[in-house]
């Protein structure tokens, strides 16, 4: 549980966004130096998410994406944009946002919101979103907090919409990063607190192809329950 590696909620938030606000606006900065991945990244994402998106039964509309965590918008590019007729974002630090918008170019006319907020203080519009994309964040929010969002995103999902986490996960327990403030779980504890919000999975993929050194990373789809 969080609550066992962070002591001080306030401090563990400030401390995050201090850390992103000297991070470059960049995609090497957006993925901690592993920019080259990106691509490996984005193609894998594509394929996991193509298999929920489109016409048929049981399928997900391409109406509006959300991208939480957004940064400077390398996923609402490359991923969400391709995929969806609009795109919103969201991300704790202002500077990303003001980026995303030379970033992302002519396509940046199909992004309807920028929302500058926390995502442990995001609420998503009812009933609005097809997709709610949440990649390498959650470790910016404590247990309670990462239920809590689900739970409001849970709202905030369409008929038939889907919420998607790709994150790192360790092999066992709960491991922090003083550097940059967040906290990396297992899969087991991700899948109590997406049951505990309310949710159920449809899909879990390991990412492949990744360097060794960094955590392996699972893609989650799932639905209110």
């Amino acid at each position: 549980m969080t609550t066992e590696v962070v002591d001080d909620e306030v401090a563990f938030y400030s401390k995050a966004q201090k850390y992103w606000k000297n991070i470059p606006p960049t995609v090497d900065g957006m993925l901690g130096g592993y920019g080259h991945i990106s691509n490996i990244d984005i193609n894998s994402s594509k394929k996991f998410l193509q298999r929920f998106v489109g016409d048929g039964a049981g399928k997900v509309g391409a109406n509006l994406a959300l991208d939480c965590g957004a940064g400077i918008g390398r996923i609402t590019k490359r991923l969400l944009l391709p995929m969806f007729k609009k795109v919103d974002m969201v991300d704790v630090t202002e500077s990303f946002l003001a980026k995303a918008k030379v970033f992302l170019g002519e396509d940046g006319k199909r992004v309807e919101n920028y929302f500058c907020c926390g995502l442990q203080f995001f609420a998503p519009q009812s009933q609005r979103y097809d997709v709610i994309w949440i990649q390498w964040v959650i470790g910016h929010l404590t247990d309670e907090h990462l239920t809590q969002f689900l739970k409001r995103c849970k709202k905030g999902l369409r008929s038939n919409g889907i919420i998607c986490i790709k994150d790192n996960v360790t092999q066992e327990g709960l491991v922090m990063d003083e550097v940059d403030s967040s906290v990396c779980r297992d899969l087991g504890t991700l899948r109590k607190i997406i049951k505990l919000a309310g949710l159920s999975m449809l899909a879990e993929e390991k990412q492949d192809n990744f360097p060794d050194e960094i955590y392996q990373v699972y893609s989650l789809a799932m639905r209110p329950s």
